[in-house]
């Protein structure tokens, strides 16, 4: 605010070099709902601009022109998104740049969780798709809780051997059985080809 300075020894007092203007600055603050440093009062007409000690004469005031609200400060983001997308290629975050240990920074439980839902998600998949049928389905949902699949890929090739090895056995199963019935058809023929020379054995001794 403004100093009024006396002089020491002389009876004069010396003129106020600028006028007190910290009511209207608060004022025109309220009104215009900012921080007081936001407000620009024209310093030419600081004397009309004294006058004014009522919201009604600020806002009046301010409909002029001879107050206003200074324009919000530039902070740029320019440096900042530059560093952000230097980040998201890996850079600065070598062993300077770190502040937590490694499990803090990516927890193994958070890695382990991830690795669990996909492979989960992997095995409803292709039990919807039937791909694989439920029993299939839990020892391997087993098999992935214990920690066997590192990660899809494996768990795929894991599932495609079990399915062909199944339908080797199944190929085989199929080709022992046709053998089986194969050899017990023979065996029936020759049994009866023995039961009718027997027979007719039997009936040339009569």
């Amino acid at each position: 605010g403004p100093v009024k300075c006396t002089r020491r020894g002389s009876g004069s007092a010396q003129p106020a070099k600028m006028v007190m203007l910290r009511l209207q600055k608060r004022l025109a603050a309220s009104v215009l709902k900012v921080g007081k440093r936001k407000i620009w009062l024209d310093p030419t007409e600081s004397s009309e601009i004294a006058n004014a000690n009522s919201r009604q004469s600020v806002r009046k005031l301010i409909k002029n022109g001879l107050i206003i609200k200074k324009p919000q400060v530039v902070h740029s983001r320019s440096r900042a998104n530059a560093h952000a997308e230097a980040k998201r290629k890996g850079r600065h975050s070598g062993h300077g740049k770190r502040k937590g240990t490694k499990e803090a920074r990516m927890p193994t439980k958070v890695l382990w969780m991830r690795r669990l839902r996909v492979l989960r998600r992997l095995l409803r998949k292709y039990r919807e798709a039937q791909k694989i049928d439920k029993h299939l389905y839990h020892e391997l949902y087993v098999k992935c809780k214990g920690n066997v699949f590192k990660n899809k890929r494996v768990l795929m090739e894991y599932i495609h051997k079990r399915k062909a090895e199944a339908s080797r056995q199944a190929a085989l199963s199929q080709q022992a059985d046709a053998r089986r019935a194969r050899v017990k058809a023979a065996r029936e023929r020759r049994a009866d080809r023995l039961e009718k020379r027997r027979q007719e054995f039997i009936d040339s001794q009569k």
